[in-house]
């Protein structure tokens, strides 16, 4: 073994550097939650070469006084907090006091700042953490730091990096979490001289996301809104139809701060879980707001990962907030004759490209297009008020208030407010047949509705369940003979642990010898269940859970098996048990998606047939 030295300050930056700064998207990070922190409301953050040969961030916040900037330069010198009670609450984005010592220690920076537009400016310049000088200049109220030549003086590190177009992805898609995080503050990123983001910061998140992410995710966005106890979640979630094949477009921010969670992601997955296909991620944009003192921050160098108190209740609240926005909105997709296109991930260039300004209203030009406008905004005005604009989208026109204190949240418009679901609805519906042995037809004014037979009783059966379990109305089925599982240890273990919800949903399960137990009865709902292979993978999937869990969460396991006891396609049906099939479909809150994401019902519109038959030109 080597003799024990103790390593020299510039070495000691250069590895504390590596923690902090792993490539030009840390450095900007760095740079810009500071100057969220300064109470900034205008930033802009300018890059070159991929970010290694030139970063610019230049902000309106409080900047800094002539005395503090060699200080700010200093390995753990922070205006964030005082001692380590503060960590308990810090609400700041930054408060390690690293950021500044680790750029410094791996590139060429110059700062200029000033606290006031009377006060005088100062410029700092330094070199692989050295300060070279320090002088008084005239200069905007704000900061602006400058970074020059990154990793120069670490070539093994700079080595690591990706191409230029991927180093640059990488600000772009950091600053856009920052954007959508703080919508309050306007930011601009211009990338090789190039704008490639810019956003208004007049405090409103659909903005942002339009800029972000284009129209058509914003058409498509549901309002989220739920507290519970010290936990407050707003945003947006997206409708199912734009889900994806990744978690890319799952955006959360706590406390402003972008994060990873599991516990977060788990809670908004499971919030989505009947009304999206497996392996599909929604989109979504949260801001969760929670008391200081009830999580930690303080967990990884770049503050990505995070840590709460009361894990369950997080994860509660998520899901709830996510489910109440999907619940009692009608949810099914409408099938064109449109060529689809496979989905395919854009290029860079037009993942930067800021989407086009709304069209302005349509100027009627014949008649017939005069007298259908002027019958919308009449109809229009007698639902909504006057000072309302009537937007033509692709999917239908759109009214939007015309006031600019209002948030432009558009309303989809139903010139005949024909929705499956209503009263009006039930009565007059009208079953045409069966196709396939699988699908029913059904006629509603002008649409046409497919429903999967399938997919619709397994949605009835996991409902009456759910049912039953709030109203403790179960009723079990007696298996004779009894069905006899041998059980693993660890398989024992946890059906020990979620023994009593057994019991609660109509199980009746005896111990049978060493780790035997027979199932002598199952719930009368799901015969289909009474399998041994299919009972083994339900006390498997018990794994998956944590925590204290209720009945309910239980039941969620066993919906993804209720599909053994359902009725399967290439099944002949009485249009009388269709009947009553579809009424009772009907009747659930979310009858749009079987247990599986699935979906149960798709429209088709008379106008698309009436094009497909050239009766419409």
């Amino acid at each position: 073994m080597g003799r024990i030295a103790v390593l020299d300050q510039q070495t000691i930056d250069k590895i504390a550097a590596g923690e902090v700064v792993e490539r030009p998207a840390s450095v900007v990070k760095e740079l810009v939650e500071n100057a969220v922190d300064a109470k900034a409301s205008q930033v802009t953050v300018e890059i070159r070469e991929g970010g290694t040969g030139f970063i610019r961030i230049t902000d309106n916040g409080s900047g800094m006084e002539k005395e503090d900037i060699p200080l700010a330069f200093l390995r753990h010198s922070t205006s964030k907090i005082r001692s380590a009670e503060d960590l308990s609450g810090v609400n700041s984005l930054g408060f390690r006091g690293e950021a500044l010592s680790s750029i410094s220690a791996v590139s060429m920076v110059e700062l200029i700042t000033t606290t006031g537009a009377d006060e005088p400016g100062c410029r700092c310049c330094l070199e692989g953490g050295v300060q070279r000088s320090l002088e008084e200049i005239g200069a905007p109220e704000g900061s602006t730091f400058i970074i020059r030549n990154l990793f120069y003086n670490t070539p093994a590190r700079k080595k690591f990096l990706k191409t230029e177009k991927a180093e640059s992805a990488a600000v772009y898609e950091m600053m856009t979490h920052l954007a959508l995080s703080h919508p309050e503050i306007s930011f601009k990123v211009l990338i090789d001289r190039q704008m490639k983001l810019q956003t208004a910061g007049n405090g409103s998140l659909k903005d942002v996301i339009y800029h972000v992410y284009g129209r058509d995710i914003t058409l498509r966005l549901l309002p989220v809104d739920k507290k519970e106890g010290p936990v407050h979640i707003m945003g947006f979630a997206g409708k199912p139809e734009i889900s994806r094949g990744n978690r890319n477009y799952e955006n959360y921010f706590v406390n402003g701060r972008y994060v990873k969670s599991k516990t977060i992601a788990k809670g908004i997955e499971d919030g989505y879980k009947t009304f999206m296909m497996q392996h599909r991620y929604p989109f979504v944009c949260l801001d969760i707001r929670i008391e200081g003192t009830l999580l930690d921050v303080n967990v990884h160098p770049t503050k990505m990962e995070i840590r709460f108190s009361d894990q369950n209740l997080v994860y509660d609240t998520v899901r709830q907030a996510v489910s109440e926005a999907l619940s009692g909105r009608e949810l099914i997709p409408e099938v064109t004759f449109d060529k689809v296109q496979p989905e395919k991930k854009p290029p860079l260039e037009k993942m930067w490209k800021t989407p086009e300004p709304p069209k302005k209203p349509v100027e009627p030009k014949d008649k017939n297009l005069e007298y259908f406008m002027k019958e919308m905004r009449r109809r229009v005005e007698e639902r909504h008020g006057q000072g309302q604009q009537i937007l033509r989208e692709d999917n239908g026109y759109q009214i939007k208030p015309k006031s600019t204190e209002d948030d432009g949240q558009a309303e989809q418009l139903d010139l005949f407010d024909g929705k499956l679901l209503s009263k009006e609805a039930a009565v007059r519906h009208e079953i045409i047949g069966q196709l396939f042995d699988t699908y029913w037809l059904v006629q509603y004014a002008d649409k046409l509705y497919i429903i999967d037979q399938h997919a619709a009783h397994e949605k009835v059966l996991y409902e009456r369940l759910m049912r039953d379990l709030k109203e403790r109305t179960f009723q079990s089925q007696v298996l004779s003979p009894p069905l006899v599982l041998n059980l693993s240890m660890q398989e024992e273990q946890l059906y020990e642990r979620y023994q009593q919800h057994f019991v609660d949903m109509g199980f009746e399960i005896e111990e049978f010898g060493d780790r035997a137990y027979a199932v002598r009865a199952v719930p009368a709902n799901l015969p289909g269940i009474a399998r041994q292979d299919i009972l083994l993978e339900l006390v498997d999937s018990l794994s998956e859970l944590s925590g204290n869990v209720s009945s309910e969460s239980l039941l969620d396991k066993i919906a993804s098996m209720s599909c053994r006891a359902a009725v399967k396609g290439n099944h002949s049906m009485s249009s009388m048990e269709a009947g009553a099939l579809i009424d009772e479909l009907l009747t659930l809150e979310n009858p749009y998606n079987c247990p599986h994401g699935r979906p149960t019902i798709i429209s088709m519109t008379k106008y698309e047939l009436e094009k497909k038959f050239k009766r419409i030109v």
